[in-house]
């Protein structure tokens, strides 16, 4: 017991301290809004950096000696950065809902919990609420490692003048949930949104065959009926049972252990360099023989590693297509930028869509 409460006093003295080191900080928060509001000559002061944030991220993976890990710690300090920056200006951000979605996981894990958050039913909805000024940024996924790319998130891009500021990476697990109380064998329809179920294939043909599926807006509906049908069961993230008060069935049930989703931050800024970045491209250029050639040469002269390529019909014409690529690096690069100006002499048009920190994998 004297161990004990010795090792109890050391906890009180460092809490203390941190305690006053955390203050300190917030102080530091509060200094740089007066300075970039006396130093601004914009009106509107941009206070969120993800390219510092990725940095500072990035130097406490390296100090780091644990016996905390860095996933534990990233956590923690991503709250200490949200708590800080609502000090400089309370952040109001706008994802796909309802409240209980990955979407809204990952805008969480991209801003903590001190951020306002705005549930959206739409995609397109996300998109207008920034772009009308009613949020500083949107949250909306973009891809998935099993299902591939979401489609609705690439073609609001193209009427729109939005700017891609950070991407988020979120492992997805799912759970079979049924009502509180429910039994599996009196399932007569299983509802989820259209991606989980392509994910959960596999599983739900060899446990429910035969069972309907039906797919609905979000993860999250899907649990609000299950919760009122005890004829539904729903898949959805482990979070929607105590969200909803729904049993849990079976969990991790996904085909791909390794699945994961990436969603795009949606904002107005340009992001400087962090060390570590990708760029996004939109590129438009008529269905003509060599026109996709022409547009990866230079990319392959210049030694600039692609990570994504997806077409979509462009909707301004016939027979025209818009190309979105993903490559490493930044905008601001030498070579990049010698690249986005060769580009732009052999398309219709190509558009910027961001430079943004690589996300952090979990």
């Amino acid at each position: 017991m004297d161990q004990l409460i010795d090792v109890r006093k050391d906890i009180d003295a460092i809490d203390v301290q941190l305690l006053k080191l955390l203050n300190e900080r917030a102080k530091c928060a509060e200094r740089v809004a007066v300075i970039k509001a006396r130093d601004s000559s914009d009106q509107n002061p941009v206070f969120y950096r993800p390219e510092r944030e990725a940095q500072i991220f990035d130097r406490l993976r390296e100090l780091n000696t644990g016996p905390l890990e860095n996933d534990t710690i990233e956590r923690l300090f991503r709250e200490v950065i949200s708590g800080c920056l609502a000090l400089e200006v309370p952040l109001s951000i706008a994802y796909l809902g309802p409240t209980g979605t990955y979407t809204e996981s990952a805008a969480v894990k991209q801003f903590g919990q001190f951020a306002r958050r705005r549930a959206l039913g739409s995609i397109d909805e996300v998109f207008r609420e920034v772009e009308s000024g009613a949020v500083h940024y949107g949250v909306v996924p973009v891809e998935n490692s099993t299902e591939g790319m979401v489609n609705h998130t690439l073609d609001c891009f193209v009427g729109s003048k939005l700017k891609i500021c950070a991407e988020v990476e979120l492992p997805i697990h799912h759970a079979f949930l049924l009502p509180k109380g429910g039994e599996s064998k009196n399932v007569k329809r299983i509802v989820s949104h259209q991606q989980s179920l392509a994910q959960c294939r596999r599983w739900l043909d060899a446990h429910f065959a035969g069972i309907e599926r039906v797919a609905v807006s979000s993860n999250a509906e899907a649990a609000r009926m299950v919760a009122d049908d005890p004829t539904l069961a729903c898949v959805a993230g482990e979070a929607a049972a105590d969200n909803y008060g729904l049993s849990m069935f079976m969990q991790n049930i996904e085909d791909e252990p390794n699945n994961v989703t990436r969603f795009l931050v949606l904002g107005e800024q340009d992001v400087g360099p962090s060390g570590q970045d990708k760029s996004s491209l939109l590129v438009s250029t008529r269905n003509e023989p060599g026109a996709l050639v022409r547009i990866l040469e230079p990319f392959q002269r210049h030694g600039i590693s692609l990570t994504r390529i997806e077409t979509r019909p462009s909707k301004t014409g016939n027979w025209s297509y818009v190309f979105f690529i993903d490559f490493d690096g930044h905008h601001g690069d030498v070579g990049i930028a010698a690249v986005l100006e060769e580009v732009g002499s052999v398309v219709m048009d190509v558009r910027l869509l961001g430079s943004y920190p690589k996300a952090i994998r979990e």
